[in-house]
């Protein structure tokens, strides 16, 4: 059963949401948007203690090295971000990747691709891809990779997946998707299941966000837009977490069904009572924190098992 907190929690996400529908947020301009969700992110930010930040530019990206001092030096989770491949930053979502590599014991990369509408699919792909590359040139290795990301950057994990396998690259050691963006036509049940009752996400909001994304040049369901789509033969295992009360609980589902259809290993749990992303609530939220315990668990099984 959902926490007594998680319920107080939910409450006062619809409560903010509506009150910057009623300011008119969504009729500002997308960098206004993006200023105001990065503002939040710092307001809010609990880092877990004794972590490093360190800044570094890649391929004209900005990126960050987050770890502890116990992090591996030799294994590193590739974290992309979510956000509607439109908005948020490592302002908004560096303290999760850091509770994240901080529960796996390895370091964490992040890196800030290029979003939309000035820069529309495949912007976003490259720059993952890109990223991927410049760590192998480091020296990592792939089975000392694992990609993970939440909402839009599930999907663009999957993506630059797809593009290194087409391309015969080494993939990574494992892909974590933190309720996945991966069917951007929308036609999962929980769409109009969940309309409403997500806190977050309307069908009308996510609709917009992936005509934004695809751009004049990508229909829907290409695969590298919703990888749903996308034939995941030679994937490595996919782990996945969703909630019961997101409009996207469909996508992780779907993905898990069609990896599994592949021959892939897909782990999926189904949270009860969750909202989307509720991992970025941290050790604030008993769910998160158990959450994140899982997800650190999973890669450290995977690395051990390389």
């Amino acid at each position: 059963m959902p926490s007594f907190r998680s319920y107080f929690f939910e409450k006062g996400i619809k409560f903010s949401v509506k009150r910057a529908l009623k300011k008119g947020v969504r009729d500002k301009r997308v960098e206004e948007q993006r200023q105001m969700l990065d503002n939040v992110g710092r307001r809010l930010a609990r880092m877990p203690k004794n972590c490093q930040v360190v800044p570094l530019e890649i391929e004209g990206m900005y990126a960050e090295w987050l770890s502890t001092a116990s992090s591996l030096e030799d294994k590193v989770i590739l974290y992309l971000h979510g956000g509607g491949y439109a908005f948020c930053s490592a302002d908004t979502h560096r303290p999760l990747a850091a509770r994240i590599g901080q529960a796996s014991g390895v370091k964490v990369l992040f890196p800030e691709y290029r979003l939309a509408p000035e820069h529309p699919f495949p912007a976003a792909i490259e720059d993952a891809v890109n990223v991927y590359r410049w760590l192998l040139d480091q020296g990592y290795i792939p089975s000392n990779i694992i990609f993970a990301g939440d909402s839009a950057g599930g999907g663009l994990s999957l993506a630059a997946a797809l593009v290194l396998r087409e391309q015969n690259e080494p993939l990574p050691a494992a892909i974590i998707c933190l309720s996945p963006w991966v069917d951007l036509t929308s036609s999962g049940e929980s769409y109009t299941k969940n309309n409403g009752l997500d806190p977050y996400l309307s069908v009308q909001g996510v609709r917009e966000g992936a005509h934004m994304y695809a751009g004049k040049e990508g229909s829907l369901d290409h695969p590298l837009i919703s990888p749903v789509f996308a034939d995941l033969t030679g994937f490595p295992p996919l782990f996945i977490q969703a909630g019961n009360h997101e409009i996207l609980q469909s996508d992780a589902e779907k993905l898990t069904a069609q990896a599994r259809l592949a021959g892939v290993a897909a782990t999926l749990k189904v949270w009860e009572g969750m909202w989307h992303v509720w991992q970025i609530s941290g050790d604030l939220l008993p769910e998160a924190k158990r959450a994140i315990d899982e997800i650190g668990e999973f890669v450290r099984r995977t690395f051990r098992s390389k």
